[in-house]
C-alpha cells in the first residue's frame, strides 16, 4: 500500500484516518481515485488534492456506526463502500466490547480489500453472484462460549464465498495466546483476511478452470483428497506430511486448498509490504556479500509491485526482511518477517502471480506510476 497525504495540508496520514491529525480536516478515502478527499472550511462537497470536487458520500457504515472512512457514489444502492458492501452480518454491537473489536476488523478488512482492488481481481457482491462468478460476503459473530473461555462455537473460515470471521480474533491477547498455543510464528487479522480471501479466489478462479486447476494439481496436490480426515490428522499429528521448504507455513502441509490458501496470503504480503517500500523510496545498503536483487549491495523497490512477477518479489523479499526484522530486533520485539522462501515457495508463488495477471479486470482503483531504473 503507497503512502497518504492529507488533501488539505499534504501532510502524511495512515489508511484509517477519518480526521487530519495535523490541520483537522475531515477525511475520506476514494478508491476510484486511490487517494483521500477532504471537507474543510463548512463545504459540503469532497474535493481531492488538486480542489476539484466529486459527488461522493461517505459510506453509509460511517453514519451509523462511525466505523468506515470511506466515500461511495451517491447514487451506490447499498449506500455501502467498496469494502463495507460484502459484509452479510455484523457482529452484535450491545455488546460493550463489540464495537471497538469491529472497528479493528473492519480496517484489517479494508486493506485486504484495497490490494484486491489494486491487483484488479474481480470481487463481487452476493447480490452480483452468477454461474460462474461467486460472490464474496462475511460474516462477522460474537461468540458468548470462546469469549468465556469456552470451546469456540463460532469457526473463522470460508465455504462457498462466504468468510466468518470469530470476533474473539479481534482480542489481541487471545490471538496471540491461540497464536503460541498452534506454534504459529505469524497470526494477524489481516492475515486471516488474506487467508480466507485466498480460498474464495480457489473457487472463484481455480476450480472453475480445467487448465488452471490441471497446472494447481500439479504444482500443489489434488484437493479431491478427503479434507476433513486430513484437517483430523494435521491437528492431532497423525498426517504423513512434514513441513519441508515446500511449504510456506506448517498449516499448508494440512491439505492442498489450505496449501493454496497460505501461499496466496503470503504472496499479498509481499505486494503490499512492497508497495510501502516503494511508496517511501525505500532503499537499503546491505553489508557483506552483493545480493541478487540489485547491483552490489544496494537495494530498490523500482517496479510495481501489484504487477510483478513471483520471482522479482522474492529476490526483493530477502533483503527487505532482513532489515525489517533487524529494526524489529532493535525494538526487542520477534521477527516481524519469519518466513523463508524456498524454490518450490517461489513457483507456488509464482502459479498464484500468473493466476492473478490471467484474471485481472479493469475495474480497479487508480493505477500509481512508478519510477523505473
Amino acid at each position: 500500500m503507497h503512502a497518504f497525504a492529507c488533501p488539505n495540508c499534504h501532510q502524511p496520514i495512515h489508511f484509517e484516518a477519518r480526521l487530519c491529525p495535523h490541520c483537522q480536516a475531515t477525511l475520506g478515502y476514494d478508491p476510484v481515485i486511490d487517494a483521500f478527499r477532504h471537507l474543510t472550511d463548512g463545504a459540503t462537497r469532497w474535493r481531492g488534492e488538486d480542489g476539484g470536487a466529486r459527488e461522493v458520500v461517505v459510506c453509509a457504515n460511517n453514519n451509523a456506526h462511525a466505523i468506515c472512512n470511506w466515500l461511495v457514489e451517491p447514487d451506490e444502492p447499498s449506500h455501502l463502500c467498496r469494502a463495507c458492501r460484502h459484509n452479510r452480518t455484523i457482529p452484535d454491537l450491545a455488546e460493550p466490547s463489540v464495537p471497538p473489536r469491529w472497528a479493528r476488523i473492519e480496517a484489517a478488512k479494508r486493506r485486504m480489500v484495497h490490494t484486491l482492488l489494486k491487483l484488479g481481481l474481480p470481487l463481487e457482491t452476493k447480490a452480483q453472484e452468477a454461474p460462474g462468478r461467486q460472490g464474496l460476503a462475511f460474516d462477522f459473530l460474537y461468540d458468548p462460549a470462546a469469549e468465556n473461555d469456552e470451546a469456540p462455537q463460532v469457526m473463522t473460515g470460508h465455504a462457498s464465498g462466504l468468510i466468518t470471521l470469530n470476533l474473539i480474533e479481534a482480542d489481541d491477547a487471545e490471538r496471540e495466546r491461540i497464536r503460541q498455543n498452534m506454534g504459529e510464528p505469524y497470526r494477524t487479522l489481516l492475515g486471516h483476511f488474506r487467508h480466507e480471501v485466498g480460498h474464495h479466489y480457489w473457487s472463484r478462479l481455480v476450480e472453475t478452470d480445467p487448465d488452471c486447476l490441471a497446472e494447481f494439481r500439479e504444482i500443489f496436490g489434488d484437493e479431491r483428497i478427503d479434507y476433513q480426515q486430513a484437517l483430523a490428522e494435521h491437528y492431532n499429528g497423525n498426517g504423513n506430511t512434514v513441513w519441508t521448504d515446500a511449504y510456506v507455513s506448517y498449516y499448508a502441509t494440512s491439505h492442498p486448498w489450505e496449501d493454496f490458501a497460505e501461499t496466496w496470503a503470503h504472496y499479498l504480503h509481499m505486494v503490499d509490504l512492497q508497495a510501502t517500500a516503494e511508496s517511501f523510496d525505500l532503499s537499503l545498503h546491505l553489508p557483506g556479500e552483493s545480493t541478487n536483487a540489485a547491483p552490489g549491495n544496494d537495494i530498490e523497490v523500482r517496479f510495481d509491485p501489484y504487477r510483478a512477477d513471483a520471482a522479482t518479489l522474492a529476490r526483493h523479499m530477502e533483503p527487505i526482511a532482513f532489515a525489517l526484522n533487524s529494526m524489529n530486533r532493535a525494538m526487542g520485539t520477534g521477527d516481524l518477517y519469519p518466513f523463508r522462501l524456498s524454490d518450490t515457495i517461489v513457483a507456488k508463488l509464482d502459479f498464484i502471480a500468473r493466476l492473478v495477471a490471467k484474471n485481472r479486470v479493469t475495474a480497479g482503483v487508480k493505477p500509481r506510476s512508478v519510477t523505473t531504473t
